[in-house]
């Protein structure tokens, strides 16, 4: 049965917060912060729950940036990124991020990136 998951696209000053995978899937891995959805809760719910999480960061999460899905031997996501915007909190990797960082746009590519954020960056560069 595939699964849900969502996650918050933060673009301050030319520059996207990214966090590193501590869990599979995508272990060691950079992403937007992000994870699954929880039974009851909305979309834009879980965005806001899944930043904080990670980041530490409060953000006001806005329109759809972004619709893919990962499809593997054993894992079927739905993936659904939000525009968001911090609008308070201070950034500090917990939960399943390792690490979190502002990287620069024209530089992201450069990071060992989880395979649907390819997609992510082509569409933000456009």
């Amino acid at each position: 049965m595939p699964l849900v998951g969502v996650g918050v696209v933060l673009v301050e000053k030319g520059r996207l917060l990214l966090i590193k995978r501590g869990n599979e899937p995508g272990k060691g891995l950079w992403a937007v912060p992000g994870g699954k959805v929880r039974i009851g809760e909305t979309l834009k719910a879980a965005a806001k729950r899944e930043a904080a999480e990670e980041t530490g960061l409060d953000v006001d999460v806005g329109d759809v940036a972004w619709v893919g899905e990962r499809i593997t031997d054993t894992h079927h996501i739905v993936l659904i990124d939000f525009y968001a915007k911090a609008t308070g909190g201070d950034l500090e990797a917990s939960d399943d991020a390792d690490e979190a960082e502002w990287v620069e746009l024209d530089t992201v590519d450069s990071y060992p990136l989880t395979s649907t954020m390819q997609d992510l960056v082509e569409k933000l560069m456009q």
